[in-house]
């Protein structure tokens, strides 16, 4: 099952293992500018908490994944998925994911810091479903 790490009406934040702090830290500064956030730790990927995954879209109507892999055949692609034919009619916008670019994975601890998600991209795209 998966966990709530918050409770809110205005956005889900969807965390993936490490991306679940990095949700945690934009969440912070989302309700710094007024948001009520939810965010969601979802512990397992198989089998994955389909049910908390679309009850916290049906109350908030919008949905941030955050997660490491690449944006294509990764499990934010499948989140987005699973919400957009589940729980098209609840949605205000469409699901946004915050990855890793489609790129090859620097070997240089700077460059990595640039290429993960972050709290602030985290932000920008939850400030783009949000207005």
């Amino acid at each position: 099952k998966s966990d709530f790490k918050t409770r809110g009406e205005d956005i889900t934040l969807l965390g993936i293992g490490y991306t679940t702090r990095v949700c945690m830290e934009a969440a912070a500064l989302l309700e710094d500018q007024g948001y009520s956030v939810e965010v969601l730790d979802l512990l397992s990927l198989s089998p994955m908490d389909d049910d908390a995954i679309l009850s916290s879209v049906q109350k908030t109507r919008k949905i941030v994944i955050v997660d490491e892999d690449y944006p294509r055949c990764s499990v934010a692609s499948d989140i987005s998925a699973l919400v957009a034919e589940e729980a098209f009619d609840y949605l205000d916008a469409p699901p946004k994911r915050v990855t890793a670019p489609h790129a090859q994975v620097p070997y240089s601890r700077p460059l990595e810091a640039l290429y993960v998600p972050n709290k602030e991209k985290v932000v920008s795209a939850a400030l783009e479903v949000l207005e």
